[in-house]
């Protein structure tokens, strides 16, 4: 007899995990035939640049944001960007930290790798590392300063400085630029990526915890989030197996309501509990549970209307012409914070690259 799977939160958010992690890989290939094009200046098979590259292009994003709310206009480039940044803002509006959980590539990742070492520091230690609460809170305060550092660089530009920035050759070329970042790595980069990489395996989580700064705006908003973790008291047999369940190491059992910004609503806690009932996510105002098959049909289902929406309305892809990329692409070592068009050969390219858009 073959066992049924059962669909309980974390074989639904595996799914999710693997879902969005296939789709993340696809564009990673479809962005390396565009610039494998872009490096034969045009000779070899075309592929279009897929849009959905610039979800890895958060400033840019928040920067949009910005000057949407400024402006009220959509700016041309990475529009794609902005789409899936409200999407994520939605998300975790409604269900804290989600996507960090749900959706996240690289949450993914480390989640895996934490899962791996947290079996192998069990074997060599006997248990899990978890750094002290004097190291742990100021480390924790990195990825806010992080935030703290890009929220005034952005919100102290004015509108005309924002679209200077959104206009320039620089931000358009963002994701190319990152693409080459990771390419042609230097061996500083490369020994910092593998520092994380051993750090995951011992503490867990070590860049989502600590360094990221995405993860640091998406906790502040989760604190408005109606759908909260709730303890039931009563029931409640104090095990204390929600908070060993809980990757955050919050700890769930000695409170009624969990508001954590370093809760990603990934349903461990509430998997682990023994009894019915006793942990559950609630809506709070009307004090509702939310069944783990809602939370991952509402995830999907808000991040693919806005993202749809912006497909259908024509709002997804920038109108940057191919001509465009390529004569840009023959300087992509020049381009920077610094490049002005005016002191390359490009300057009747932009002209016309603006009167496209």
């Amino acid at each position: 007899m073959k066992k049924k799977i059962k669909f309980n939160s974390q074989t639904l958010r595996f799914l999710s995990q693997v879902f969005f992690l296939i789709i993340v890989l696809w564009i990673g290939v479809q962005f390396t035939f565009f610039i494998k094009w872009l490096n034969s200046n045009g000779f070899a098979n075309y592929y279009p640049r897929p849009a959905g590259v610039e979800g890895f292009l958060p400033i840019s994003s928040l920067m949009s944001l910005y000057y949407f709310v400024l402006s009220g206009k959509i700016h041309p480039f990475h529009p794609a960007g902005l789409f899936i940044f409200i999407a994520i803002l939605s998300v975790s509006f409604l269900f804290g930290k989600s996507f960090c959980s749900w959706i996240c590539p690289i949450g993914t990742i480390s989640e895996w790798i934490g899962d791996f070492g947290e079996k192998l520091t069990k074997k060599i230690f006997r248990r899990k590392i978890v750094l002290p609460r004097w190291l742990d809170y100021p480390l924790r305060s990195l990825k806010y300063l992080l935030l703290a550092f890009f929220l005034y660089s952005i919100f102290g530009m004015s509108q005309e400085a924002l679209k200077s920035f959104l206009d320039s050759p620089y931000n358009l070329f963002a994701d190319i630029k990152l693409y080459k970042f990771f390419a042609d790595i230097s061996l500083f980069s490369l020994k910092v990526i593998i520092v994380l990489f051993v750090l995951s395996i011992f503490i867990r989580n070590f860049w989502c915890r600590y360094l990221c700064p995405y993860g640091a705006l998406l906790g502040i908003i989760s604190f408005l989030s109606p759908n909260k973790i709730k303890r039931d008291e009563n029931t409640c047999i104090d095990c204390e197996l929600c908070t060993k369940a809980c990757p955050a190491n919050i700890k769930v059992h000695k409170v009624k309501t969990v508001i954590s910004d370093e809760c990603t609503t990934c349903l461990n806690c509430v998997e682990a509990c023994p009894v019915k009932g006793a942990l559950s996510l609630q809506t709070l105002p009307v004090q509702k549970e939310v069944k783990p098959k809602l939370v991952a049909i509402s995830i999907l289902a808000i991040y693919f209307l806005i993202t749809g929406a912006a497909k259908l309305s024509g709002m997804w892809r920038n109108k940057i012409s191919e001509q465009t990329y390529l004569e840009y692409y023959k300087e992509i070592n020049l381009i920077n914070h610094n490049f002005s068009p005016v002191q390359t050969s490009n300057k009747k390219q932009v002209k016309q690259t603006k009167g496209e858009l």
